[in-house]
């Protein structure tokens, strides 16, 4: 491999950890659900505020976390495309 496929390949290396710290912090429910979500597309974590929520209304619950989920993965997907978009152009180059 020639010198500038392998440092490409060290910057893709390195980009993809930074997108591993980015984190993504998207609330619904007016703060009732709270998700982290990795610029990997992987989430972090979830939190529920137990006074927001009506257990007689568990289908409330579940769209608050669809909705924080969906945005989130879509915010992460932004950030992720963004932060690699350099990167991309050169990947002809390697044959892959």
């Amino acid at each position: 491999m020639a010198f500038d496929q392998v440092k490409m390949l060290n910057d893709l290396r390195k980009a993809q950890k930074a997108l591993a710290k980015e984190i993504i912090e998207v609330e619904a429910g007016d703060g009732a659900v709270v998700v982290q979500i990795t610029a990997e597309l992987k989430v972090k974590s979830i939190k529920i505020n137990p006074e927001y929520v009506d257990v007689d209304d568990i289908s409330q619950l579940e769209h608050w976390l669809e909705i924080a989920i969906r945005d989130g993965m879509a915010k992460a997907q932004e950030i992720a495309a963004e932060k690699m978009k350099p990167l991309m152009g050169g990947l002809g180059k390697l044959g892959l």
